[in-house]
């Protein structure tokens, strides 16, 4: 372990320390501020009642569809509009007027249009996780050198569909994918607030516990999000390295 791994881990540690003597001085209700020594019991109870595998599958399911549609959409929209100045032109001011709306604020029209399901939870992340995509992968592609472009026209790849698998999207490749991972975090996010509205989830849960002061239960959830953020961050980066390893 390196020494700024160390450094970290104390630093934790140490807030860890200060939370749980916080939480047993007595100066805070324990609905208020829950002991992290408790948090252990609370996950353990969850699993044994089957409430945490099921919430934790659920909201998986929502990410995962609101991932692959608004990232597949956010992609392939901001390189289209990157590929062609007239579209890009007429959308201009409809992204700069829709983009600053938040994900949420989008919860009606999708209880309206979708009522309170699944599918409406997953259209709330994908909202989000599309305009991240739309712009990076617009600009990534708006970004690749001409010269290049030129080049490949120069030796017989003179289509766009040939511009495009050729050069565009490999030397576009470290753009896109980084509009892809923040995507992912982005989605994380999301998740709690498209599912308290009554949507099986982990946001519902969440909600749930805080009604009955239980704040260890939502401790546990809060730190579920974090780890199971962790872990497909860690695996994209692995994929990412994968992808890229051309650079090197």
């Amino acid at each position: 372990m390196t020494r700024r791994n160390l450094i970290g881990a104390a630093g934790l540690a140490a807030v860890i320390g200060i939370w749980e003597a916080a939480a047993r001085s007595g100066l805070f209700l324990s609905a208020i501020l829950p002991a992290p020594s408790t948090v252990p019991a609370a996950l353990v109870s969850e699993i044994e009642l089957g409430v945490w595998p099921a919430m934790v599958q659920a909201s998986l399911v929502h990410y995962a569809i609101g991932l692959v549609v608004g990232s597949a959409l956010g992609v392939a929209a901001g390189i289209a509009v990157a590929l062609f100045p007239t579209v890009d032109a007429a959308q201009a001011w409809l992204a700069r007027l829709l983009r600053p709306i938040p994900p949420l604020a989008w919860i009606p029209f999708a209880i309206i249009w979708f009522g309170i399901s699944e599918t409406a939870a997953a259209f709330i992340i994908s909202i989000g996780i599309f305009w991240i995509n739309y712009f990076t992968a617009h600009a990534a592609v708006r970004t690749v050198d001409k010269d290049l472009i030129e080049l490949a026209a120069a030796f017989g790849h003179g289509t766009l569909w040939a511009r495009l698998g050729k050069v565009i999207l490999p030397a576009a490749a470290p753009g896109l994918l980084s509009g892809l991972r923040t995507g992912l975090g982005q989605g994380w996010m999301t998740v709690v607030a498209a599912e308290l509205f009554g949507i099986t989830g982990i946001g519902q849960r969440m909600m749930e516990a805080a009604g009955l002061l239980a704040t260890q239960v939502v401790v546990v959830y809060m730190l579920t999000i974090a780890l199971l953020y962790g872990a497909s961050d860690a695996l994209f980066v692995m994929v990412q390295k994968r992808l890229l390893r051309w650079q090197r």
